[in-house]
């Protein structure tokens, strides 16, 4: 699990800085089409960052002989991981608990993709409200900067 957080954190440090690389540069758009773009390639990213979390997940379930061939440990640990639970496919009593560490483990990194998602969104929105701000009011200052609320 901690090796889980260690590549989901990694995973989003990297997409946050790259996303403030491009918003130094003034390259983030505001349009449907570039918060589309923007959204899909962050999510893409962190099911990327997922996806090599359940394969170690399923190289641990073959570690411990739990299945026979790594297709089968994948899909038992993607059911797992997204908390889906079909029940096809049962581990050992020996090591069933595993199963249920991945589910909680994946609920955790789901809910950090959304917030990132989430955060993304938001900033989306704020930058592109103050853009229109920025069109109506003629001379308006972006952002808060040089504006004090007494």
């Amino acid at each position: 699990m901690a090796v889980c957080l260690v590549i989901q954190c990694l995973v989003v440090s990297i997409l946050l800085r790259l996303l403030y690389l491009l918003e130094r540069k003034n390259l983030i758009s505001t349009t449907v089409t570039g918060a589309t773009i923007l959204l899909s390639f962050v999510l893409l990213v962190t099911l990327l960052g997922n996806l090599l979390q359940i394969s170690l997940w399923a190289v641990l379930f073959l570690f411990f002989g739990e299945f026979g061939d790594f297709s089968t440990a994948f899909y038992h640990s993607v059911v797992n991981f997204s908390t889906l639970g079909y029940g096809d496919l049962v581990m050992s009593e020996a090591r069933r608990l595993l199963g249920a560490l991945e589910a909680v483990n994946g609920v955790l990194m789901f809910g950090l993709t959304t917030g990132v998602l989430f955060l993304i969104l938001s900033e989306l929105m704020k930058k592109s409200w103050e853009e229109r701000a920025q069109k109506e009011l003629p001379g308006a200052v972006q952002g808060d900067a040089g504006h004090k609320d007494h």
